[in-house]
């Protein structure tokens, strides 16, 4: 009997037993994205600075770690028909109990094989309601992905963060094997591995690939359908948990919002390698490929200078297209009517499969051409005579300065009047700026920025560190290189730059806030602070000066609550409203980032509390109308646009060398002389808007 006859035409053809090698390891047109990923290597080593390096191509690795891991672990849980949209959740919970469980003493051992364990009884959850109760998973993991994410709020208030971890630990996301092989490449190439064989190779992956394609089918033929769910579950959670310690040791840090949006990342990276979310068809391969076109499609955005954001609009738009073509592709065939239909229906499939892989795959590259593009037309402008270099006296182009500055957040207003300042000293001196951070303070992300511009090899480095840990780490290395480094704003620790442009000194702000606060509260009563996050250095420094000052000068003054608002307009009203409800004798609140003052302003004066004083760090304009409705009484802040001007005339002083170790001044444009502390350069002292005074300022 011929073995390819199917007259029943119950049995694809895929799933015969004697197929040509092509559709048995790329039955989803994985030599598609192979080509892909070729095309985008080439496109960039030729138009990218130092992309085709082999310093470049271990770091696509380091940045594919975390991804890969959710993404291994989705492969198989999609393949079964599931889906898990807790993955980064878990990260974070994972990532805060193995900073917990440090915390309490635990051995470095044990806290990790309890943070895998953690990760997988949350996989086993996921498939226990989902086998046993037959609850969607949709409906399961849409819950869970609150459910961690808020137990690693509570377990930290929101804001907290785990440091101080063991350097043998944190060589597993910061070392190199032989200088040169990042260390948690490594890790994740065995996981891959693993679970590479389990999928392809072993009865397991027979019986998930059974499950995906026909449920019930896979029952009848004698598969326990429930332990084969159970088990992908759990998989899927391990590998959430273990990326979640990758992050830890990458960064240094235990924070509850470790993950956040790495779930999108990786189910891209799993749909656009083939795996169909109804089941039953995907590849690891498929998937590891479909990983690195997308990281390296984001380092190719890293190294051409372009917004970080670009990258998540990219990943975005590639994601909504393999959801909708992975649509098109499972659609119900008619009925087979000749014979031979059967065979006829997996082959028609296969080809409209991979023209819709094609689809994409163009749209991918015609992203990928913008990028090189971009590339191209940046390498000419720094080095075209006419724009971008100045003459030697041999009469050869010497290449323009570039400076790269990373704020905390990029929708900030601090930070946007700053860039400002930024600018103006870019276009006085000459220089190529860069300016990049994540959208939200996200330490993670602006690590990955700076690695970006270390392997671009770019002059200088000025950081506002959204975490004094993470960002430390990225700017030693990038010392390392030959890269002058100095940060603005929030300080790094001291070894990993050589200055500090310092908006004030932070006993200056404290003190000034404090005095602020006290003078609105007739010096008697409560007072309760709104930060950003209390991860950031500044912040901290100005809390305890705060602090300080009202014991020592204000004794009547009793602080009632710190809250943070993760830099965000909202939060700062929430936050505010459980202030002046929890406390409802709370005499002032002190704002001190430029969001939260008015945020506070805007609940203040939905809830009608005249009674309850308002001073804090923002900006004049964002100020402004809340100032003149008195719902603002004072804030306190510097010359934002001064400070971006003062940033870039300092890198470039550094670079140059006409800012050296031992300064005592330092010459600083239309600002004139500044104090050089040590190894800080002073803006100035904190000054104190009004209603009287506001209007003056317009930034």
């Amino acid at each position: 009997m011929n073995e390819r006859a199917n007259p029943a035409g119950k049995i694809p053809a895929a799933f015969l037993l004697r197929q040509p090698w092509a559709k048995r390891w790329c039955p989803n047109g994985e030599w598609l994205l192979a080509i892909l990923l070729a095309l985008e290597v080439a496109l960039f080593a030729g138009t990218g600075e130092n992309f085709w390096s082999t310093a470049n191509a271990f770091e696509i690795t380091r940045l594919a770690a975390e991804a890969g891991l959710l993404a291994f672990g989705l492969t198989l849980v999609i393949k079964t028909g599931g889906i898990d949209l807790s993955v980064g959740s878990m990260m974070g919970l994972s990532a805060v109990a193995f900073g917990a469980a440090w915390a309490a003493g635990w051995p470095l051992p044990l806290a990790m094989l309890a943070t895998l364990a953690l990760g997988a009884a949350g996989g086993l959850l996921h498939g226990w309601l989902i086998a046993r109760f037959k609850v969607p998973p949709l409906i399961v993991t849409l819950g869970t992905f609150s459910l961690y994410r808020g137990l690693a709020e509570a377990a930290t208030g929101g804001y907290a963060s785990f440091t101080g971890f063991p350097a043998g630990f944190l060589r597993l996301g910061q070392g190199y094997l032989g200088g040169w092989l990042p260390a948690q490449s490594l890790l994740v190439a065995l996981v891959f591995g693993a679970l590479w064989l389990v999928l392809h190779l072993l009865p397991l992956g027979r019986e998930i690939t059974a499950v995906g394609f026909n449920p019930a089918g896979a029952r009848f033929a004698g598969i326990r359908t429930r332990r084969v769910v159970l088990r992908v579950y759990v998989i899927c959670g391990a590998c959430a948990a273990l990326a979640g310690l990758i992050y830890v040791a990458r960064i240094g840090q235990a924070k509850a919002d470790a993950g956040t949006g790495y779930e999108l990342f990786a189910i891209a990276a799993v749909v656009l390698g083939g795996t169909s979310l109804n089941g039953g068809r995907g590849t690891l391969h498929g998937t590891l490929l479909g990983l690195f076109c997308l990281v390296v499609l984001q380092n190719g955005l890293r190294l051409s200078g372009q917004p970080s954001e670009i990258g998540g609009i990219c990943v975005g738009l590639v994601l909504l297209f393999a959801l909708g073509l992975n649509r098109t592709w499972n659609r119900p065939h008619p009925p087979a009517t000749a014979p031979h239909a059967a065979e006829a229906i997996p082959s028609n499939s296969f080809l409209m499969k991979n023209s819709h892989v094609a689809l994409i795959i163009a749209a991918i590259l015609a992203n990928a051409l913008l990028i090189a593009g971009s590339n191209l037309l940046l390498a000419r402008s720094l080095t075209s005579p006419a724009a971008a270099v100045a003459r030697t006296t041999g009469g050869a182009p010497a290449k323009k300065i570039t400076i790269a500055v990373t704020p905390k957040a990029m929708g900030d207003p601090y930070f946007v009047s700053c860039r400002q300042g930024a600018d103006e000293a870019a276009a006085e001196l000459g220089v190529n700026l860069l300016w990049d951070a994540p959208t939200d303070p996200d330490p993670a992300r602006q690590s990955e920025i700076v690695e970006g511009w270390i392997t671009r090899g770019v002059d200088v480095i000025a950081a506002s560190a959204a975490s004094r840990e993470a960002i430390s780490t990225a700017l030693a290395k990038a010392q390392n290189h030959g890269i002058k480094v100095i940060t603005w704003d929030s300080d790094a620790r001291p070894e990993a730059r050589g200055f500090f442009v310092n908006e004030a000194t932070a006993e200056g702000i404290g003190t000034t806030l404090a005095d602020e606060g006290a003078r609105l509260a007739n010096q008697e009563g409560s007072y309760a602070i709104i930060t950003a996050e209390l991860t950031a250095a500044n912040q901290n420094e100005w809390i305890d000066h705060i602090k300080a000052r009202m014991a020592a000068a204000y004794p009547k003054m009793k602080l009632a609550a710190v809250h943070p608002c993760d830099g965000q307009r909202d939060k700062a009203m929430a936050e505010t409203r459980n202030i002046v409800r929890a406390y409802p004798d709370v005499k002032v609140i002190i704002a001190i980032c430029s969001p939260a003052v008015p945020g506070a302003a805007e609940a203040l004066k939905q809830e009608g509390r005249r009674d309850v004083k308002l001073t804090g760090l923002t900006t004049p304009n964002l100020a402004r109308s809340y100032m003149h409705e008195d719902w603002v009484q004072s804030i306190v802040l510097w010359n934002t646009v001064d400070l971006g001007y003062l940033t870039v005339l300092a890198g470039n002083a550094v670079q140059t060398g006409t800012l050296t170790p031992g300064a005592k001044t330092f010459a600083a444009g239309r600002l004139g002389s500044l104090k050089v502390s040590g190894d800080q350069i002073l803006l100035g002292k904190p000054f104190v808007f009004t209603r009287e005074n506001i209007d003056q300022f317009k930034f």
